[in-house]
């Protein structure tokens, strides 16, 4: 552990788009350094050395738990390596780990994890963003503060861009990314167990892959990955959340919309997608995220506005909220804070996502088991 006063440093592995979000927002803490960037591909690494030049280069896991030089480590790979990096990690040091969504992209990789997890004496930290933008934790302060009354009903609808390219178009099949329902769907999934405060009991869903990356081959092999679908959980305390997810409507205003109903009103959250996607040279700035609270009695929506750091935004695509994570997992480095994404949370995202893109699969509601940690069809 640093010493107080002492630069905390961090090394990074995978320095993709995400990998350099997370460079970019460390580096606007106070008190951290970068060390070590490990990265196989040579213009990801290239391109996160221009972000920090006095970092030490290495081209994977094992360079990178050789170099000595670290507090903490950040991952941000491919979906698939998420389990095997963190088993390895786990068994060779005792170091805080910072590990982007989906932890995993298998059932059976589960109770692995778990097991592995149960004696690590550091703070491991899902990375689940979206809890952190800033319209988000209005909206889930003002649920706690009782402006809904008692929850119900919940829904999140995203319309969104196609998934981007990735090195190695990794992010074009299921057997790698888990699934569209885990690769994207585990923040709100996630999100879902935040706002309902229960676990989930059973889902059911429908979706396809209906117009993108059908016309694409990598390996003789068209993508497999849903691109729209709708998603109904049940939690065990009654209440109810649904998903509508398009992944061909980056022409939309907002990007997500939520909304949170309960025996006293609504809450609805608005917030943009990306920055740099929006044409602000035939539209004007970006769209400002915005929170409407709609009381039953006495009637009146109430709008705010929930603008973000400029200086985050430019960080980033995710609304300031990975700053204001790594901020969270920081403090818990330094004991100064708990562990507020847990690997068991990040663990029932994926289950719920596997699940939901099983009910697609085989037309069938799918219950959840182990508290939300498995499931039977």
């Amino acid at each position: 552990m640093t010493q107080q006063g002492t630069p905390l440093r961090y090394g990074i592995l995978g320095c993709g788009m995400m990998g350099r979000e997370h460079i970019r927002n460390i580096q606007l803490l106070d008190n951290v350094e970068i060390t070590v960037l490990a990265e196989p591909n040579a213009e990801m690494r290239e391109l996160a050395h221009t972000l920090v030049p006095e970092a030490t280069c290495v081209d994977d896991l094992d360079a990178l738990m050789e170099t000595n030089n670290v507090d903490a480590i950040v991952v941000a790979t491919p979906n698939y390596q998420h389990a095997e990096q963190l088993l390895g990690m786990l068994s060779r040091c005792s170091l805080p780990i910072l590990i982007e969504k989906p932890i995993c992209t298998r059932i059976e990789d589960v109770n692995l994890l778990l097991d592995a997890a149960a004696t690590h004496p550091s703070p491991i930290w899902v990375a689940m963003e979206y809890r952190y933008m800033p319209p988000i934790t209005k909206l889930l302060s003002l649920l706690d503060n009782g402006e809904v009354g008692q929850r119900h009903l919940f829904s999140i609808r995203e319309h969104r861009f196609p998934f981007l390219e990735k090195v190695d178009d990794w992010n074009r099949f299921n057997h790698k990314t888990g699934g569209t329902l885990v690769e994207k769907c585990c923040h709100f999934f996630d999100l879902m167990r935040l706002l309902t405060q229960a676990n989930p009991v059973r889902v059911f869903g429908s979706g396809s892959q209906a117009v993108n990356h059908r016309d694409e081959q990598y390996d003789g092999q068209t993508p497999d990955i849903l691109d729209n679908a709708f998603v109904t959980v049940e939690f065990g305390n009654g209440t109810r959340a649904s998903l509508e997810l398009c992944m061909f409507a980056e022409g939309s205003r907002y990007q997500e919309e939520i909304c949170a109903v309960g025996d006293a009103g609504k809450i609805e959250c608005f917030v943009p997608g990306p920055g740099r996607f929006w044409p602000t040279e035939t539209l004007g700035e970006a769209p400002v995220s915005k929170v409407i609270s709609s009381p039953r009695n006495p009637k009146g929506p109430k709008q705010m506005d929930v603008p973000v750091d400029p200086e985050l935004l430019e960080a980033g695509d995710h609304n300031g909220s990975t700053f204001y994570q790594h901020q969270k997992f920081q403090r818990a480095i330094l004991g100064e804070q708990s562990v507020e994404v847990t690997l068991e949370d990040g663990l029932k995202a994926v289950v719920l996502g596997l699940a939901a893109q099983e009910a697609i699969k085989r037309h069938k509601v799918i219950n959840i088991t182990q508290g939300g940690l498995g499931f039977e069809g």
